[in-house]
């Protein structure tokens, strides 16, 4: 299991270097990606996919060559493998064959992300990429909303704005977040702000909203995100005898509910979110 960069292709260890020049096999997420890496460090490899769609398949694969007496490297097209990347089912069925499994460490996008962004030192909870479906995504962002962790995702492009809009309503406008992009890359930015002003911050211009994403949110403070499990449905009782902001200002002075939860909930009973 070989740790490649994440960006800048000089990130890379000796040992990984060396590793890749004694295999018998590199297998690749992207076998392009891997082509391209190996020919910058003058290697060359027999290289075969192994990929979200056909990883079972090809852990096959892999355990006939090890039984052959070959050795295989088995790199993502960055950063550590199965870290939110395939390689984890490749590792239990060598595991389970048998073989032995040796990680040869290197790049990884959520700690160096970590290393730069001046959050508190503390525990961290690595949560990768979230659900594409907005009610998905906020739902496991309600369970991760009073947890004492700082908070480690990933994150598309295409889906950035979205996922720190729905971040502001259900962890809180107030919490600091990091946005991290392009890292060890020629236009690497990071930039801190709080949640609330993250969409906008993303929108200010085009480049802001290219390539992937590391998004560090600031752990919640003692006590935040503890509210009356019921306040939903307060909410719907409130909504049903007076207009929207008052029911939202009640429902939260009642239960103790955060307000932009509580106000993105009321929009959506009231039929006025558009993402549904």
């Amino acid at each position: 299991m070989v740790a490649t960069p994440i960006g800048n292709l000089d990130d890379i260890s000796l040992r990984a270097l060396n590793t890749l020049a004694g295999a018998d096999i590199v297998a690749a997420e992207d076998t392009r990606v891997s082509a391209h890496l190996l020919e910058h460090h003058r290697l060359r490899g027999k290289l075969v996919a192994v990929h979200e769609h056909n990883e079972r398949r090809a852990a096959d694969r892999i355990v006939e060559e090890l039984a052959q007496g070959r050795t295989v490297a088995l790199v993502a097209d960055a950063g550590t493998p199965a870290v939110s990347d395939p390689g984890a089912i490749v590792v239990a069925r060598v595991r389970a064959a048998g073989f032995r499994v040796i990680p040869i460490p290197g790049p990884n996008a959520a700690v160096t992300a970590l290393s730069a962004a001046g959050i508190a030192d503390g525990p961290f909870l690595f949560i990768g990429f979230l659900p594409a479906k907005a009610g998905a995504r906020r739902k496991t962002l309600g369970g991760l909303r009073e947890l004492p962790y700082t908070l480690v995702f990933y994150e598309a492009p295409h889906r950035v704005v979205e996922s720190v809009e729905d971040m502001s309503a259900v962890l809180g406008a107030g919490r600091a977040l990091v946005v991290a992009r392009e890292l060890t890359k020629l236009f690497e930015e990071i930039h801190r702000c709080r949640l609330g002003e993250a969409a906008a911050w993303l929108r200010e211009g085009p480049d802001r909203l290219r390539g992937e994403f590391v998004l560090i949110v600031e752990r919640a403070a003692a006590g935040e995100g503890k509210a009356d499990p019921d306040w939903e449905r307060v909410l719907a009782a409130l909504l049903a005898e007076m207009p929207l902001a008052r029911a939202v200002k009640l429902a939260c002075s009642i239960t103790g509910a955060k307000k932009n939860a509580v106000y993105a909930r009321a929009l959506r009973f009231a039929g006025k979110d558009r993402s549904g």
